[in-house]
């Protein structure tokens, strides 16, 4: 079972998160918390495996929180549920070490999806935030980083759409084993330990060039 924790300052919000996901059968909603100082106690207290976090709460905000939770209990995994898909919520969101970023009118199966992905420690971000958050590293000034290959430019690409290693390799007609040596060598070069650092670091140093 996926242990969930529901973090929002509305209770009609995280009771109807709970009814949208309390149907399926693997995930557990094992608490829910109000503020961002609100979910850390909450994490200690109950070890969920992901956090849907909100990021505006007047009690405490959910990025600080963010920073907190993916610090102090690495097997805790924060996946961003709000209103707003600004460019700066998504970059600072992802910057604090969210998993990943979703939509609140996220349909229940994509929601229910993407909290077990974020489980797995996969980056989970559509399409059009993926875009946004490109947007958002372009816009401010980073430093030359390592070169990567066309290929491991392919890979974070795909990686940083949610896409599994099993997708990327369907999508290049590489294997998954060879997809995962790619990626190693990508965290290698850019000095991290998974796929969410390594997409904001390469974003960040302007390693994953737009279209």
């Amino acid at each position: 079972m996926i242990r969930v924790l529901l973090v929002d300052d509305h209770p009609v919000v995280r009771e109807g998160i709970r009814g949208m996901l309390s149907a399926e059968n693997d995930l557990d909603i094992v608490g829910d918390a109000a503020s961002g100082p609100e979910a850390l106690a909450r994490v200690a207290e109950l070890s969920p495996h992901v956090v849907l976090m909100d990021l505006r709460m007047p009690g405490g905000d959910g990025v600080a929180a963010t920073v907190r939770i993916t610090a102090e209990h690495p097997g805790t995994h924060v996946l961003v549920l709000t209103t707003y898909d600004n460019d700066t919520d998504i970059l600072r969101a992802v910057e604090a070490g969210a998993t990943g970023y979703l939509l609140k009118d996220t349909p229940r199966a994509e929601l229910a999806e993407a909290v077990r992905a974020a489980a797995r420690g996969e980056t989970v971000l559509t399409g059009r935030l993926a875009g946004k958050l490109v947007t958002g590293m372009r816009n401010r000034s980073a430093p030359a980083g390592p070169a990567l290959s066309p290929r491991e430019v392919q890979v974070l690409r795909l990686a940083a759409e949610g896409a599994t290693n099993a997708a990327i390799g369907r999508a290049l007609h590489i294997s998954p084993t060879t997809v995962k040596t790619h990626l190693m060598r990508v965290y290698e070069k850019l000095g991290v330990g998974d796929r969410t650092a390594a997409v904001s670091r390469a974003l960040r140093q302007g390693l994953l060039p737009g279209d």
